[in-house]
C-alpha cells in the first residue's frame, strides 16, 4: 500500500511558498498604519486567500491531477481568458523566481566575501551557483520538495526563535503601541497599502494543483493550505510585532525611503539593540525563507509549465520543465539586478488576478463554492489591485518623518 504523504510536509510547502516576500515587505508596508491595523491586514489577507485557494480545489475537482491554471482557465473561461491567465501567471513566479534569485546571489556574496573573493560578478556568480544546486529538489520531485521543505521550515523556526527572542527581550511597549507619538495618530488611513504586500506574502496559489496532485485528493490538499497558511500568518504576526517593538515608528523614514531594503532595516535593528547577534540570525533566517519560498514558488511554475506545454512526467519532460522555469529569471537576473522589493512589488500588482479575480471566476462559472466567498475573493482581488496602482501613482496617503 502506497504511504500518504505528510500532511505536514505539505503545509510546510505551502508555508515556505509564502514566507518570504513577506518578510521582507511587511514591516516597511505596515509601518503607516502601525501595529494594531497591520495585524487586522495581515489576518484579512490571510483569510481571502485561504478561501480563494480551496475555491480553485473545488473547481479542480472534475479534472486529472495534473491539470493546473491552464487546462482548467481555458476549458471554463475560454482562450483569451486563458492567455491573460497564463501571462499573468507565468509573470508573477517568474519575477518571484526573479527576486529570490537576485537577493540569494548578494546574500550570498556578503556571508562568503572574507572567505571567497569572487570579484566584481560575484553575486551573479553566487546566483547561478544557487539556481544550480537548489534547482534540483524541484526538477527531482515534489516529495523531495516535501523534504527539504520541512528541514527548511524547521530551521527558519529555529533561526527565526532565536532572532525574536532577541528582539522581543528589547520589547518597548511604548514604541509597539506608539503611544509616544501624538503628531500622526490616524493609522486607518495608511492600511490601504499594506493590503498588496500582505496579498504577494499569501500567494501560494500556483502550488495548489501541485498539493492536489501530490495527495491525490482535494481534502487532504485543502487542510495543507490551511495550515500552511496559518504558519505563515503566525510567523508575520511574531515578526512584525518583534519590529514593531524594537524600532519606533519615526525610525521607518529612512528605511521606507531606501524602497525597503533588508539591510538598511538589520542595520537599523542593530544600531538600536547595538548587538550582531541578532541580525546574525535575521541573516540566517532570511536565507532559509528566500530558499524555501524559491523551491516552493518553483514547483508550482515547474507544474504550470510542464501542463501548459504538456511536458511527458518522465526524465526528459521534465529536464524541459526545469529549463522554460529557471533559465529565464536567471538571465534577466544576470542581465539587469532590480532588487529584491521592486520586483516584488511588480508580482503584487499582477499576483491579484489569479489569486482572486480567476479563482472567483472559475468558482462562479461552475458553481462551486459559497457565492458570498465568490464575491468576497473578487472584490478583494479588485479593491487590492487599486491600491495596488494608486500607491505606484502616489495617490494614497504616505508616512513621512520630519
Amino acid at each position: 500500500m502506497k504511504k500518504q504523504p505528510s500532511l505536514f510536509g505539505g503545509a510546510c510547502i505551502i508555508a515556505g511558498v509564502c514566507v518570504g516576500a513577506g518578510m521582507l515587505g511587511l514591516p516597511a508596508s505596515g509601518a503607516s498604519a502601525w501595529t494594531i491595523w497591520t495585524i487586522i491586514a495581515i489576518t484579512f489577507t490571510m483569510l481571502v486567500m485561504t478561501f480563494s485557494g480551496w475555491l480553485l480545489l473545488d473547481v479542480y475537482k472534475d479534472y486529472d491531477l495534473r491539470a493546473s491554471f491552464n487546462t482548467v482557465t481555458q476549458n471554463i473561461l475560454g482562450n483569451k481568458m486563458n492567455v491573460i491567465n497564463n501571462i499573468a501567471v507565468y509573470f508573477v513566479g517568474g519575477i518571484l523566481l526573479y527576486a529570490y534569485i537576485t537577493a540569494s546571489g548578494g546574500i550570498l556574496e556578503n556571508l562568503t566575501h572574507s572567505w571567497i573573493d569572487l570579484g566584481e560578478f560575484g553575486s551573479r556568480i553566487w546566483s547561478i551557483i544557487f539556481v544550480g544546486c537548489f534547482s534540483f529538489f524541484v526538477w527531482h520531485s515534489t516529495r523531495l520538495v516535501d523534504r527539504i521543505s520541512v528541514i527548511l521550515i524547521l530551521f527558519m523556526a529555529i533561526s527565526f526563535v532565536l532572532s525574536i527572542s532577541g528582539l522581543i527581550t528589547n520589547l518597548n511597549v511604548s514604541y509597539l503601541f506608539d503611544t509616544q507619538n501624538m503628531a500622526d495618530t490616524d493609522y486607518a488611513k495608511y492600511v490601504l497599502a499594506v493590503f498588496p504586500v500582505a496579498l504577494t506574502s499569501f500567494g501560494y496559489h500556483h502550488s495548489v494543483s501541485s498539493m492536489r496532485a501530490y495527495y491525490g485528493n482535494e481534502k487532504q490538499a485543502k487542510y495543507a493550505i490551511s495550515i500552511g497558511t496559518f504558519i505563515a500568518l503566525v510567523l508575520y504576526l511574531l515578526w512584525v510585532i518583534s519590529i514593531f517593538g524594537v524600532l519606533p515608528r519615526e525610525k521607518f523614514g529612512p528605511i521606507i525611503a531606501s524602497n525597503s531594503e533588508l539591510d538598511v532595516l538589520l542595520d537599523s535593528i542593530g544600531n538600536i539593540l547595538e548587538t550582531s547577534y541578532i541580525k546574525q540570525m535575521l541573516n540566517a533566517f532570511s536565507i532559509a525563507a528566500i530558499l524555501s519560498s524559491f523551491i516552493g514558488v518553483g514547483l508550482g511554475t515547474f507544474d504550470f509549465l510542464a501542463d501548459f506545454f504538456k511536458f511527458d512526467d518522465n526524465k526528459v519532460g521534465r529536464t524541459k520543465a526545469w529549463a522554460v522555469t529557471f533559465l529565464p529569471p536567471l538571465f534577466f537576473s544576470l542581465l539587469s539586478p532590480l532588487g529584491f522589493l521592486k520586483a516584488i512589488g511588480y508580482a503584487g500588482a499582477v499576483a491579484t488576478l489569479w489569486t482572486c479575480m480567476t479563482p472567483a471566476l472559475l468558482a462562479y462559472k461552475t458553481r462551486r463554492g459559497n457565492r458570498f466567498l465568490i464575491a468576497i475573493v473578487f472584490f478583494f482581488g479588485v479593491c487590492t489591485a487599486l491600491f495596488h496602482f494608486l500607491a505606484m501613482w502616489n495617490m494614497l496617503p504616505v508616512f513621512t518623518t520630519p
